[in-house]
């Protein structure tokens, strides 16, 4: 038999045995009623009808509800398989719209193959980009809207505020480049993925594919006002970043600041949700470890700047007991209030591990030639 069947069938029973009881309640009510006095009894004989009733009733109650919930689960099963439709189909159609994008810029790019040359990653074979649009559609789907990523991104245009030839590394789809050129800060990006690039390039963005370390290994000394990565450290192996970082700090002019964002994965809800989402991560970052890294190629003032906290509702909830009860003297009151007092410190540890910040960033300075 089915679930709602199974339901419908207990509902039914509860009803006529609540029929029965009423029904027997009625004859008890009618029987006391016609006597002038009642005897024990009398009163024991209608109270054990009442009681019959009470359960009856109850139990009738929940049958009812039950049939209820499973009739519209049932109802609800088919919008519930609908709506995973349209998930799905959402995120066909923007990788599909990533793709006409591309194929969009590949048809308006002049064919650099018959001048020689290999036309870069995004604006030519598109069996090449597939990978690197799916990415692009990834981002788009669990990193944020431009308005949302640049919102969260306006406090570093602070802190290049009046530099100049800023390099974005990881530049992405451009939200900060976007905001660093709106603020009046010159900036470039490159990224290696060729697709991102294209997309930044499109907002009229300087924006370049290729890989970063080369990038700036190629740089003469001191000639960078500013260094940025966003969400791009955790991608990167270890020795890698180490030689980044030491780039980094021979390209930049003195007193110049760099600001490396990413997941915090001291955050245990940030790292068992947006780090192990990704599946190029390679190596998740405590914030101590990328302060090490930074102070340790000379940068000074390296300080960690926290972002996207955790919402009060997704934190665990303490326990407010009234003055009353925290004063009183009765051993009940103050067993709760031991009780309440542990629960409340395990909740801010628990908090403290897991919900905390998602992101981070540390961010530095270059020595100042007085120095």
């Amino acid at each position: 038999m089915s679930e709602p069947g199974r339901w419908v069938r207990e509902r039914r029973e509860a009803d006529a045995r609540y029929n029965d009881a009423l029904t027997a309640l009625d004859r008890a009510l009618a029987a006391a009623s016609s006597q002038d006095a009642w005897s024990r009894d009398d009163a024991a004989r209608l109270a054990t009808a009442l009681i019959v009733y009470l359960q009856q009733i109850t139990a009738f109650v929940e049958s009812k509800d039950r049939e209820l919930a499973s009739s519209l689960d049932a109802r609800l099963a088919p919008v519930d398989r609908a709506l995973e439709s349209v998930a799905e189909i959402r995120t066909q159609v923007a990788t599909l719209r990533r793709i006409t994008d591309a194929l969009t810029r590949q048809s308006q790019v002049p064919s650099l193959k018959s001048q020689g040359h290999d036309a870069p990653l995004g604006t030519g074979d598109m069996g090449l980009a597939t990978t690197e649009i799916a990415y692009v559609g990834f981002e788009d789907e669990f990193r944020g809207s431009d308005e949302d990523i640049s919102t969260r991104l306006a406090p570093y245009v602070e802190v290049f505020r009046g530099a100049t030839d800023v390099l974005d590394i990881g530049c992405g789809r451009g939200e900060l480049l976007g905001a660093l050129k709106a603020a009046g800060v010159s900036a470039k990006g490159v990224d290696a993925n060729g697709e991102m690039a294209a997309i930044a390039r499109g907002r009229g963005l300087d924006a370049v594919q290729g890989d970063a370390l080369a990038y700036l290994v190629s740089r003469p000394d001191a000639t960078l006002g500013g260094i940025v990565a966003t969400q791009v450290v955790e991608h990167l192996e270890p020795e890698y970043l180490m030689r980044l970082i030491a780039a980094a700090a021979a390209k930049l002019r003195p007193g110049a600041p760099i600001v490396l964002e990413t997941i915090n994965a001291a955050c245990w809800l940030a790292f068992f949700s947006s780090y192990i989402r990704d599946l190029t991560h390679v190596r998740p970052l405590h914030p101590e470890t990328l302060q090490y890294l930074l102070r340790a190629s000379s940068f000074e003032r390296v300080e960690i700047r926290y972002s996207a906290p955790v919402p009060a509702h997704m934190k665990m909830a303490t326990i407010d007991l009234s003055a009353d009860v925290l004063s009183s003297t009765d051993p009940a009151a103050a067993a709760l209030s031991r009780v309440a007092h542990t629960l409340n410190a395990n909740a801010v540890i628990l908090n403290n591990l897991m919900f905390t910040h998602l992101d981070y960033a540390a961010v530095g300075w270059k020595p100042s030639m007085s120095q």
